[in-house]
C-alpha cells in the first residue's frame, strides 16, 4: 500500500532534483541537495545571498550543466531533452531581458515564434496575457518608456506565452513598490488557480512566500536545510511567520554581501588569466 502511495507521488512530480551538485574551480555552489516540486504547486526557494539559488534554477532551465546529481523537469532529462525542458517552462529572471527598442506587442511576439507557437494561435495569446497584466493599452508603445513594474509584468506575460507547465521566478518583484509587488502576485496566483501552473520562485520578500507559497526549502550555503509545507516550518521553529522562521534557521546576524557563483567563476577565470 505505500509502495502504491509513493508512485501516486512520483507521477505527481513535475521538478526532481537528486543529489544535485554544482562546482566552480573547486568553490561548491551547490552542495548535494534534493527536493521536488508537485503539479501546481507554489514553491519557495528561500536563502541568503550567495546561498546557492540562482545556481540551482540555472541548472533547472538548462543554463548550467550540475556537476553531478539528476535532474527532471516535466518528465524530461535537462542533460538529455534541452528543447522539451525548455518548452516545459516560462522564466523571469532577476535582471531586465526585455528588448527596450520594440514595443510591448513586438516582445510578445518575437518570444511566441522563438517557442514555435503556431501563427493562427499567437496573436489570440498576445492579446489575451497582455490584457491579462494589465498592458493592452501599452501594446504598441516602447518598452522603454515603461516603469519597472510595467516591465515586470510583461516579462511574466511573456514568459507564459507558449502555456508552459512550470514558471521559475528568480526575485520577480525586487525593486517594485508595494503596489506594483501586490498587483503581480495577484496576476501569479490567479495564473496558478486558473491552469495548475506550477510555480518555483526565490524572493527576498519572505512575506509574500508566506501567502502564496504552499511550500518552502531554506538553502544556506549550496545546503538545504529546512524544506516542509509553510505552517510545518513555522511549527518546527516556534514562530508565527515565515520570515520568522527562515532567520530561525540561517541567523539574525548581518552578513557581508557574497559573490554569486557567476562572480566567483569570473574571478577565477581572470586570476587564470593575470
Amino acid at each position: 500500500m505505500i509502495i502504491n502511495m509513493e508512485n501516486n507521488l512520483s507521477k505527481n512530480r513535475i521538478i526532481e532534483a537528486t543529489n544535485l551538485v554544482k562546482k566552480f574551480n573547486g568553490f561548491t555552489a551547490v552542495d548535494n541537495i534534493s527536493f521536488s516540486v508537485d503539479k501546481g504547486e507554489i514553491f519557495a526557494f528561500l536563502g541568503p545571498n550567495g546561498a546557492g539559488k540562482t545556481t540551482t534554477i540555472k541548472m533547472l532551465t538548462t543554463l548550467l550543466r550540475p556537476t553531478s546529481g539528476h535532474i527532471m523537469i516535466n518528465g524530461h532529462d535537462p542533460a538529455k531533452e534541452q528543447n522539451a525542458v525548455r518548452s516545459s517552462f516560462g522564466i523571469v529572471f532577476q535582471d531586465p531581458s526585455l528588448d527596450d527598442e520594440l514595443t510591448a506587442y513586438e516582445n510578445m511576439e518575437f518570444h511566441a515564434v522563438l517557442y514555435n507557437v503556431l501563427r493562427e494561435k499567437r496573436k489570440q495569446r498576445i492579446d489575451d496575457m497582455l490584457k491579462f497584466v494589465d498592458l493592452w493599452d501599452w501594446r504598441d508603445k516602447y518598452v522603454k518608456k515603461f516603469s519597472g513594474g510595467m516591465k515586470r509584468r510583461l516579462e511574466i506575460a511573456r514568459g507564459l506565452i507558449h502555456r508552459p507547465e512550470v514558471l521559475f521566478l528568480d526575485e520577480p518583484t525586487l525593486g517594485l513598490d508595494p503596489q506594483t509587488r501586490k498587483l503581480i502576485w495577484e496576476h501569479i496566483f490567479a495564473l496558478n488557480q486558473k491552469y495548475q501552473m506550477t510555480v518555483f520562485l526565490t524572493t527576498h520578500y519572505i512575506e509574500e512566500a508566506d501567502k502564496v507559497a504552499t511550500r518552502a526549502a531554506v538553502i544556506d550555503h549550496g545546503k538545504i536545510i529546512k524544506i516542509g509545507r509553510v505552517a510545518e516550518l513555522k511549527t518546527q521553529t516556534n514562530t508565527s511567520s515565515l520570515e520568522e522562521a527562515f532567520l530561525a534557521l540561517v541567523g539574525k546576524e548581518i552578513r557581508e554581501e557574497e559573490a554569486g557563483a557567476t562572480e566567483r567563476m569570473r574571478s577565477h577565470r581572470g586570476m587564470r588569466r593575470h
